[in-house]
């Protein structure tokens, strides 16, 4: 459970990071926030 973790926690960051560069700005810091709480090392939603 915790490499699915990581790998959506990853997902989602990669894709804020890109949300940013196409000037979505507030997509991208949603993304990334949300990718950081699902990521192991944050707060996990589904534990």
């Amino acid at each position: 459970m915790g490499i699915i973790l990581w790998i959506i926690a990853a997902v989602l960051v990669i894709s804020g990071i890109l949300a940013i560069v196409r000037k979505q700005l507030l997509w991208g810091i949603v993304l990334i926030v949300v990718g950081l709480l699902v990521g192991p090392g944050g707060v996990s939603l589904f534990t």
